[in-house]
């Protein structure tokens, strides 16, 4: 926590009525975080249990409540990110903490759209597990006010979020593929339960993952756009030759061709989806090794 100036008590006399208020507000801002951390985690756990109620009832009701349950989650999940940021002065995106909790939001956020898009909750049980999962991941790890980068603007927030987002639809890719290939498994060997009538059809967890890829890399791509613009702006030119750099155009390709294959009927199906989960290898790759230890610029983002 940064060092406020009202850190000790009692207050300087001399202390301003501005930085007074100012003083009770950082008092208040992570007990308030607290709290907003605490309803985001029972709202994505209530979502997930109607979600589960639904896929054992097959009752329209408990897929409703889920939805309902998730969009609450996610609204409180967006106050918790938005105090974060007025707290760090900038986009909670440049720390472990921020990058991971951005990471949860935006893949509920996008598993969200394609449910209402598809109009199919019948996966939302498997799906919810992964948001919860990395959401606590970012509790687990130490908030901190990040170092600035060379320069901030609109740019680098936009660069740094839509790359955030195509990671997070990528990842959605995955679980939907995942749950093709164990679906399409027990299929073959015929060990069914009453259950898994309630998974969507094979053709549509294909639809759903195609979609989530689709926004992945229209994401990437308009993020990569806006970064070589920033870089740009900063360094004088467009390419630094950083690893962080190559391995995004690296997953650029390998989930175009994902998409390219899939218009041929030889690579449709169970072929597709196990590219799909071979390519999230990648992806995680260059969000952890690469960001971690390789880039010399790119830290968590």
């Amino acid at each position: 926590m940064r060092d406020w100036p009202c850190a000790s008590r009692p207050w300087p006399s001399k202390l301003s009525r501005n930085a007074r208020i100012g003083c009770i507000m950082s008092r208040l801002a992570f007990p308030m975080s607290n709290h907003l951390v605490l309803l985001t985690i029972v709202s994505y756990a209530a979502s997930l249990g109607g979600y589960i109620a639904f896929l054992a009832t097959g009752r329209r009701l408990f897929g409703r409540l889920g939805t309902l349950l998730l969009v609450s989650g996610l609204a409180c999940h967006y106050l918790a990110l938005l105090e974060r940021s007025r707290w760090a002065h900038t986009v909670p995106y440049n720390d472990l903490y921020g990058s991971l909790s951005l990471f949860a939001w935006l893949l509920g956020a996008t598993y969200l759209g394609l449910e209402l898009y598809h109009r199919d909750r019948s996966v939302g049980a498997l799906v919810l597990p992964f948001v919860i999962v990395v959401f606590l991941l970012a509790q687990g790890t130490r908030a901190t006010v990040p170092a600035p980068p060379p320069a901030q603007g609109p740019l680098l927030a936009l660069h740094i979020t839509l790359d955030v987002l195509g990671y997070a639809a990528f990842a959605l890719s995955f679980v939907l593929s995942a749950i093709y290939l164990v679906q399409n498994s027990l299929l073959r060997s015929r060990r069914l339960g009453s259950i898994i009538w309630r998974f969507p059809a094979l053709e549509s967890l294909e639809r759903m993952s195609r979609s989530s890829v689709i926004v992945g890399l229209v994401s990437l791509l308009v993020g990569i756009a806006f970064g070589l613009l920033w870089v740009n702006r900063i360094f004088g030119h467009y390419w630094n030759g950083d690893p962080k750099e190559i391995i995004t155009v690296v997953i650029l390709a390998v989930y175009a061709g994902y998409l390219w294959l899939g218009r041929t009927g030889s690579w449709r199906g169970a072929r597709a989806s196990a590219l799909c989960v071979f390519n999230f290898i990648l992806v995680l790759f260059s969000y952890s090794v690469v960001n971690l230890d390789l880039s010399n610029f790119h830290r968590f983002f």
